[in-house]
């Protein structure tokens, strides 16, 4: 009798003490960490610990006291990382949204090749199938070219893709400021490549790319007034505003003009000189400025272009050259540089 009540008493300390989450004795006096996972926040029912742990390559669920196994063959809830190509990426997700295309690359475009001859065959289509689906990605097709605010992105897209010539980066981010502007309305009535191109001349000055309103109406095909009225109206509408420095035009000319690569010293020489006196400078044509600059380190250095060389580079007049390079000429007097005229 007296056997039957111990082992009864011990048998009830047990389940209160798995109940109430509490060690068994001699296995520490102190309660551990609670490591719960989901679906298993009860304490373990052969060591009374709650400390489960999941593998996700066996697929089991165990305790990480005495390791017994509650699950085995579970879900995994991740990514399907399986490799079924003989690539090493091993990613399921398409490519990142752009705005260089108009429909930011969401749409899903039914393939003309994998509806021919031999890819039906290959595929085990029918010929009933094969027409289904060439029924299909017509429809198709002619649904995405009736969206107006898009169908209207897809020549602006392609020309900024074509004719800026800006890295990738740069491309997005006019495509955004077109997008941007053709949603307030602002295109209509309006060039496409006009704006188009104002974009372009915008994003690279923002970030300092060397670009030219006169080399952009080449590409584009526009007036350079009409050119330059839009970046004004646009710059003023989107707050875009920004004095371009000369600086930005001196390895692009140096380069064009073929100059020796020591140039660029006399270059920042005499640029150093005149910037703090800012002046003399801003307000004027930035190509002029840096044409003027070129013109008279090229001439110092000993590597002398004539006047119509560096006018055909800068897209300036030689009038405007010549005016810029007097008044440079006397500043540089006043201040102590030699002038060359």
């Amino acid at each position: 009798m007296e056997d039957r009540r111990r082992v009864r008493l011990d048998t009830e300390n047990r389940e209160n003490g798995q109940r109430d989450n509490i060690a068994r004795r001699g296995i520490g006096s102190s309660r551990p960490n609670r490591r719960i996972l989901d679906g298993h926040t009860k304490a373990c029912s052969e060591c009374g610990l709650v400390d489960w742990k999941t593998d996700s390559s066996r697929g089991e669920v165990s305790c990480g006291h005495c390791g017994l196994v509650v699950e085995e063959n579970s879900l995994d809830p991740g990514a399907e990382w399986t490799n079924h190509d003989n690539v090493n990426d091993r990613s399921r997700v398409g490519a990142p949204t752009t705005y260089t295309l108009a429909d930011k690359g969401l749409n899903t475009t039914i393939s003309h090749s994998d509806l021919s001859s031999s890819a039906a065959s290959r595929l085990g289509m029918s010929a009933k199938a094969r027409s289904d689906w060439r029924r299909r990605r017509t429809i198709d097709e002619r649904s995405k070219s009736s969206i107006g605010n898009t169908r209207n992105l897809i020549k602006p897209n392609q020309m900024i893709r074509d004719k800026s010539g800006l890295p990738p980066s740069l491309q997005e981010e006019a495509c955004r400021l077109y997008r941007r502007l053709s949603e307030e309305g602002y295109v209509v009535g309006r060039s496409i490549a006009g704006v188009t191109a104002a974009c372009c001349y915008l994003v690279a000055r923002i970030e300092g790319i060397p670009r030219t309103i006169g080399e952009l109406c080449d590409k584009f095909q526009v007036d350079e007034k009409e050119l330059s009225r839009m970046i004004r109206n646009i710059a003023r509408t989107c707050r875009l505003q920004k004095v371009s420095s000369p600086k930005i035009y001196f390895s692009k000319f140096i380069s064009e003009l073929e100059l020796p690569a020591n140039t660029m010293l006399q270059v920042d020489k005499l640029w150093d000189t005149i910037e703090p006196h800012e002046e003399i400078w801003q307000g004027k044509k930035p190509m002029g400025i840096a044409a003027a600059v070129v013109y008279k380190a090229a001439a110092e250095s000993g590597h002398k272009r004539t006047q119509a060389d560096i006018c055909k580079v800068a897209g300036v007049s030689e009038v405007t050259l010549r005016g810029i390079n007097q008044m440079l000429n006397k500043v540089f007097t006043s201040l102590g540089e030699s002038g060359v005229n």
